[in-house]
């Protein structure tokens, strides 16, 4: 029998999907990129006429029944069919804008961007889709649908960026939704509830909201008709102050006289992933790491998890307000 839901909670499940986006992006198979060749292959319009030309171009290809998506999904998981990979992406692009509309009002820009990167989402899905798990193949793909339209919007919404941190994109994702469930149950929705609903701070309940509900505005504009002085000359310097910076050094050198420390215990596998992923400027993959020493990218990164847990319980027994000390730090 095939289910419509899954045990994923839906925001954990498209934060994590928008983590592996990065790493995921360029491996879609070829087959999959011929797919969206063969959706597109009348003559491109121009100006504003693209993405009505574009709703009428998908509006032709035919929703599948239940029986034909489970049929098509097996040929494609164990034949690599071609055909099949195409009538099961086609027959869901409509599925794709309308999750872009639901992120239209976080994204003024033309809406194909968001349209383009959903379906990237839903060509990963397709290749990461396992048929026999009892899920639909709509309601997976909306998971991976939502992460790479979420993932770019936050790479690319506005020259200061709303979201880098996994914090950052679970405030920005659940923000909104947070404040209609208050309302609808009778509450008023200040950043005080919302921070503790979410297990956030509250100065960031409240930043996020100026980001969101602000416009933008460039930083050579006057700040007022009489006047030539500029935005920009108006902003205070954002660096810390000389003490502040020698605190933080301090605690830094502090930090990684402790790490050091630790090394010794580490087994080789795991003084990898701390020195070559997790201190690394430009860390290497799960995958890059786990071909290294032979072993799956799943099996990294559950020795990843454990080491993270090693790690925060000898700090907090060395240096118990080390969180403090990284929040000030943050």
């Amino acid at each position: 029998m095939i289910k419509n839901n899954s045990d994923y909670e839906e925001n954990e499940g498209v934060e994590k999907l928008a983590e592996e986006v990065d790493e995921e992006k360029c491996s879609v198979l070829p087959v999959l990129e011929e797919t969206e060749k063969k959706a597109s292959s009348l003559a491109t319009p121009s100006g504003t006429a693209i993405l009505q030309r574009y709703l009428w171009e998908i509006s032709r290809y035919p929703l599948l029944t239940a029986e034909e998506e489970l049929r098509l999904a097996r040929l494609y998981k164990k034949y690599q069919d071609r055909e099949a990979a195409f009538r099961l992406i086609t027959s869901n692009l409509r599925l794709v804008v309308k999750i872009a509309l639901e992120f239209q009002n976080f994204w003024m820009s033309n809406l194909m961007d968001l349209i383009q990167e959903g379906n990237l989402g839903l060509m990963m899905a397709l290749k990461r889709y396992d048929p026999e798990k009892g899920i639909r193949f709509p309601y997976y793909a909306s998971f991976w649908i939502k992460a790479y339209i979420l993932k770019f919007i936050l790479d690319n919404w506005r020259l200061v960026k709303i979201g880098t941190t996994q914090a950052q994109r679970k405030l920005f994702y659940n923000l909104q939704k947070e404040k209609d469930k208050l309302t609808q149950l009778g509450f008023e929705p200040i950043p005080q509830l919302i921070a503790k609903r979410l297990n956030v701070r509250e100065r960031d309940v409240i930043e996020m909201e100026q980001r969101m509900g602000g416009g933008e505005l460039s930083l050579d504009a006057p700040l007022s008709p009489n006047t030539e002085d500029s935005f920009q000359e108006v902003i205070p310097a954002k660096g810390d102050s000389p003490e502040d910076f020698w605190a933080n050094e301090e605690i830094k050198a502090l930090l990684r006289q402790k790490l050091d420390a630790i090394k010794q215990d580490l087994s080789p596998k795991e003084r990898d992933i701390l020195e070559l992923r997790l201190l690394a400027e430009k860390p290497l993959t799960l995958k890059a790491i786990g071909k290294k020493h032979g072993v799956s990218r799943e099996r990294i990164r559950q020795i990843e998890s454990r080491l993270l847990k090693k790690i925060r319980a000898y700090l907090q027994k060395e240096l118990p307000d080390y969180q403090d000390a990284l929040a000030i730090n943050h």
